[in-house]
């Protein structure tokens, strides 16, 4: 055998058993396998899309001009408390979307606009009427629906609830997908709960914080609650700080020890964003409250120099930095070595429970375990019929040719199966129908070579010579066709909903795993045939 066959056939085998490895959290038997393997191979496989384990599909739209309304009602707030404090007799009130400022004197349009910049004056006759500039109301917009978005990926978490799909679409829509959820009502209410932002303590001093081990795995958290419950006393709380490892993607929890009095909470918050600062060139969170908040927030960081302050959503420590003074004027910096997105992420998350937007059901649709289940088995049995019927097809059409296509066919199925289990793709109904067609034409490229060694056997080639005619001639044609689908498959990916992008998945890569197995492995298994003798008749 020529060393080029070998290595294609030892490249065709190495596959093969990658994709096996992939598929084998799939299968009944993974959870009797060894620990070492579990910790060392792939751990996920192909997870079942919502149509196929059922479960809840949400979509919600976020309410932006009653995101307005609130951030105008707290300009409203703020205005007030700057009129009493700097004793300027003059008054302010939300009318719809505009803020009124009586009376409209230079003095007080001067004070307004150096209190917020982002305002734009609509109307200076006697009372000014002011309203968030077209750029401002629409970053609030899209603010509130990330803040949503981020609310919803808590509570989701808590819920427990395995590969939740999340995400944005449109400008103001949420799609929130909840396979195999076994409690739809109480995760629909969950979801519609208002998220809570408490400022509390780190309790440092406590012997016990140093008793408490640095990092726990995410299903640990109630064994240490448990474990170190009976010495937390009244006034102690364990809380746990996500922690996610950069280079390897890991997830853990870091267990802190917290004062249970609640220090402040989000609704004094006004506004929360991402600045850089000049000397450093670093991202921080940049904090403003109320006048309300302002006074507790000085109060709470005068008492508790070099402590730290724990900003929690939920239940869940998302930052503890330490209190290097004492801050006045309701503005805060929240410094840490931050990445952009990590700042702009607890930005979102600080707003999250200061501006809540509220949320409308848009589709509420929950789809049985059942009506899954005979989706999963009559998608098996279309696949089953059609192997079938290619398999038999090929074998009497083209003989023994037909069992190396049928051979190529099989190896498509392993190979797209184990693919999609490495990528961790979710499989769904339309995915399925992907599969099938992908079995399809799996053996169209191998219809295009045979006829080509056909007219080449008619011109009175060798058989060894009409093989390699064939596949010549053949190629281009092949690599063509595959090229379209794939664009194809490219743009129902890009811009098709979640059951179109399964579609486009399973199809794709399809098609790529064909071009391999039509090209390469077919062509291996004609050239091991022909590797020793000319052979004198070629079975098609």
């Amino acid at each position: 055998m020529k060393t080029g066959v070998a290595l294609r056939a030892a490249l065709i085998v190495a596959t093969v058993v990658l994709a096996v490895v992939f598929f084998l959290p799939n299968t009944p038997g993974y959870q009797h396998m060894p620990d070492w393997w579990k910790k060392s191979m792939p751990d996920k496989g192909i997870v079942l899309g919502l149509d196929l384990q059922g479960g809840l599909h949400l979509v919600f739209e976020v309410e932006g001009d009653k995101a307005l309304e609130i951030a105008t009602d707290r300009m409203v707030s703020t205005l007030s408390g700057e009129f009493e404090r700097k004793k300027v007799s003059a008054t302010a009130k939300r009318e719809g979307l505009f803020i009124a400022v009586t009376p409209g004197t230079p003095d007080v349009r001067k004070l307004v606009e150096e209190a917020f910049p982002t305002l734009t004056l609509a109307n200076d006759k006697g009372t000014q009427k002011y309203r968030i500039a077209d750029k401002e109301a629409q970053r609030i917009k899209d603010s509130a629906t990330d803040q949503v978005l981020e609310v919803f990926r808590n509570r989701i978490d808590q819920f427990g609830v395995a590969e939740p799909t999340i995400h944005r679409q449109g400008e103001n829509e949420i799609v929130v997908q909840l396979p195999g959820v076994k409690d739809p009502k109480r995760a629909l209410e969950l979801m519609k709960t208002t998220a809570v932002l408490e400022f509390k303590i780190v309790n440092d001093e406590s012997p016990l914080a140093a008793d408490l081990p640095a990092s726990v795995l995410p299903s640990e958290e109630q064994l240490v609650i448990s474990t170190f419950g009976g010495r937390l006393g009244d006034g102690n709380e364990i809380l746990f700080q996500r922690v996610t490892n950069k280079e390897t993607g890991v997830v853990t929890k870091r267990p802190m020890l917290m004062k249970k009095e609640t220090l402040l909470t989000g609704d004094l918050l006004t506004e929360a964003r991402v600045a850089i600062d000049q000397r450093m060139n670093e991202p921080y969170v940049s904090l403003v409250f109320s006048s309300a908040g302002a006074k507790i927030f000085e109060d709470i960081t005068g008492k508790n120099v070099k402590k730290r302050l724990a900003i929690i959503l939920d239940g869940n420590v998302y930052s503890a930095p330490v209190i290097q003074e004492k801050i006045g004027g309701g503005n805060a910096q929240i410094t840490g070595s931050f990445t952009m997105d990590e700042a702009k992420d607890l930005a979102i998350v600080l707003r999250a429970g200061s501006l809540p937007a509220p949320v409308k059901i848009l589709q509420n649709l929950t789809v049985g375990p059942s009506l899954g289940r005979d989706s999963i088995e009559a998608g098996k049995l279309a696949g089953i019929i059609a192997t079938l019927l290619v398999v038999v097809f090929m074998i009497f059409y083209y003989r023994l040719s037909g069992v190396i296509a049928d051979f190529a066919l099989i190896l498509n199925i392993v190979l797209l199966i184990g693919a999609m289990a490495a990528l961790n793709a979710t499989l769904t109904l339309p995915g399925i129908a992907g599969i099938i067609l992908a079995i399809g034409m799996a053996v169209d490229s191998n219809v295009l070579m045979f006829e080509r060694m056909r007219e080449e056997l008619r011109a009175g080639k060798t058989p060894r010579s009409a093989v390699e005619g064939g596949y010549r001639k053949a190629f281009w044609t092949i690599f063509d066709s595959h090229v379209t689908t794939l664009i194809t498959a490219a743009v129902l990916f890009q811009f098709g909903t979640g059951p179109i992008k399964g579609f486009a998945v399973a199809l794709s890569l399809g098609v790529s795993i064909n071009l391999f197995t039509a090209l390469t492995g077919t062509k291996t298994v004609f050239d091991m045939m022909y590797a020793k003798k000319d052979a004198k008749r070629l079975s098609i």
